[in-house]
């Protein structure tokens, strides 16, 4: 089974930065896809970025300029560097990883969540 770990999440004020991070763990033989989403109160989960093995990127209009998606090969581990933040980006934000494992078993799996607040 893969393993995702969230960190980095807390409550910043408007304007301000955050960089969210997603260790992968787990006999991974290769990652498909990468993503980030979140949830506010009383609304649907919702894609926010996405990064795919090949290298290429895609954001939600809401977040486009101000939101990177990248990634550390090596250490397998996700990070969504935010800045410019916005009250309305206050959700709970989760990482999604889907690939294959090591014994050839596909896997989509996702972190526990961490909660981003962003509010004066």
């Amino acid at each position: 089974q893969v393993q995702l770990v969230e960190s980095g999440g807390g409550l910043v004020q408007p304007g301000g930065s955050l960089r969210l991070s997603c260790a992968a763990s787990g006999s991974i033989r290769r990652i498909n896809s990468m993503a980030w989403y979140r949830q506010a109160p009383g609304k649907q989960r919702e894609l926010v970025a996405t990064l795919l093995s090949g290298g290429s990127t895609d954001y939600a209009d809401s977040v486009k300029g101000r939101f990177t998606i990248s990634t550390d090969n090596a250490s397998n581990t996700l990070y969504l560097q935010m800045n410019n933040l916005k009250a309305e980006d206050t959700a709970v934000y989760y990482c999604n990883v889907q690939g294959r494992q090591s014994f050839g078993r596909t896997f989509n799996s996702w972190g526990q969540g961490t909660q981003v607040t962003v509010s004066s």
